[in-house]
């Protein structure tokens, strides 16, 4: 597997703010569009970077930026990059225009403005593209959950740089609460203190220095899906290696896709540093609300869709409004293929049908364009437009399929 986006991300925006030089190893497989974003995007801020995209990327951290300081960056489709380097161009004086592609403009930011601005920086606009000066006050503040864990995360990075800290509370239901653990453990393994308050979803983190460092980013677990999703559908067992599939403290919160397979009828082995999942009897229908885990929604889906007996899978109704409406796109590619969907707000129910080959649009969506590739691995005839989306987050996608299909 490639290199979690998610894990890189993050790392390289905190050695942007490190004391010292820090060496993000992504490995040898390209990471795909959003990991190359953001290492633009910390040249654009005046970082100096080596490397990349794929081995080892040098940053060297901003330290006292120039208060004159201006930047132009693109955050492509990004939703890591748009939200974190929001939050970090609010950390340093200067200005930054902060902008993105078309589906990326309408994709929520003005909650991580408000807070933004009641944490001191001057903000203009509440969505890309966006004016952002700083520095950064701090104080106390508060997101909500339903949009995006992005937003929580995005403030906990820069936490430490703010001159009075910050304290955070997320209100409402929290989408994809496991990256929020994944926030944290990244921040202390820069050493930087996050204490989790008495009253529900708030965080405490104090001004301090983050810790410049050397990372290994881990294989990415929501990418491990595809190959896992393909034993489930074809029959017979794939060994995925780079991923950790074991549950931990700060893992990637996708590794809850082993257990849903396994309750599909699947059976998952467990190891330091792979995962093989394979199935040799019936494959049964799920009900599941995966608001934790959504960006895995899409591949659950395709398996649900071979399954016997109906699947509900609930709880997605912020994918909406991600690279593309994926409940939406989701829905419309399996009927493409004579699949039985109900659409509802916030999720779909799948019914068992007889698929054929068909047109499905993947909606410039990397996750439909995937999880669609990998049904067709079992359905003669699945034609995937717009598939070149797969270079957002897994360039070598089109590869693994090839083996996968041997």
């Amino acid at each position: 597997m490639p290199a979690s986006k998610s894990v890189a991300n993050r790392e390289l925006l905190l050695s942007a703010l490190a004391d010292g030089a820090s060496r993000v190893d992504v490995g040898d497989l390209d990471p795909g569009d959003d990991v190359r974003a953001m290492r633009d995007a910390l040249v654009a801020l005046g970082c100096v970077v080596d490397g990349g995209p794929t081995g080892t990327i040098g940053v060297r951290g901003l330290g006292r930026s120039p208060a004159g300081r201006e930047a132009e960056v693109n955050a492509g489709q990004a939703g890591t990059v748009a939200r974190f380097v929001a939050a970090l161009a609010a950390a340093l004086p200067g200005r930054t225009r902060l902008d993105g592609d078309e589906r990326m403009r309408g994709r929520p930011m003005a909650s991580l403005a408000k807070a933004l601005r009641e944490l001191g920086a001057t903000v203009e606009g509440d969505a890309l593209p966006l004016t952002i000066a700083g520095p950064l006050r701090g104080g106390r503040v508060e997101v909500p959950g339903h949009e995006s864990s992005q937003f929580a995360s995005a403030l906990l990075l820069v936490g430490a740089r703010a001159s009075e800290g910050l304290e955070l509370r997320i209100s409402g239901t929290v989408v994809s609460a496991p990256f929020l653990d994944l926030t944290v453990a990244v921040l202390r393994e820069r050493g930087v203190t996050v204490e989790r308050l008495l009253t529900p979803n708030t965080f405490r983190v104090r001004p301090q220095h983050v810790r410049a460092r050397s990372v290994k980013v881990p294989g990415d677990a929501t990418a491990a899906s595809y190959p896992a999703a393909a034993a489930a559908i074809l029959g017979g067992s794939v060994m995925i290696e780079n991923v950790d599939p074991r549950p931990r403290p700060g893992a990637q919160g996708d590794i809850r896709f082993f257990d849903l397979l396994e309750r599909m009828g699947c059976h998952v082995s467990r190891h330091f540093g792979h995962v093989t999942v394979r199935r040799r009897g019936a494959l049964f229908g799920i009900r599941e609300n995966v608001r934790d885990v959504s960006d895995v929604f899409p591949t659950l889906a395709v398996v649900a869709a071979v399954a016997d007996g109906r699947s509900e899978i609930l709880g997605v109704g912020h994918t909406r409004r991600q690279e593309s409406d994926r409940i939406a796109a989701v829905a419309a590619g399996l009927r493409a293929l004579g699949g039985q969907v109900t659409e509802y707000a916030d999720g779909v129910a799948i019914d068992p049908a007889p698929l054929h080959g068909g047109r499905v649009d993947a909606a410039g969506d990397h996750r439909i364009a995937m999880a669609f590739s990998i049904l067709g691995l079992q359905v003669p005839g699945v034609v995937v437009e717009g598939s070149e989306a797969v270079s957002k987050t897994f360039p070598g996608f089109y590869d693994m399929v090839r083996e996968l299909g041997h």
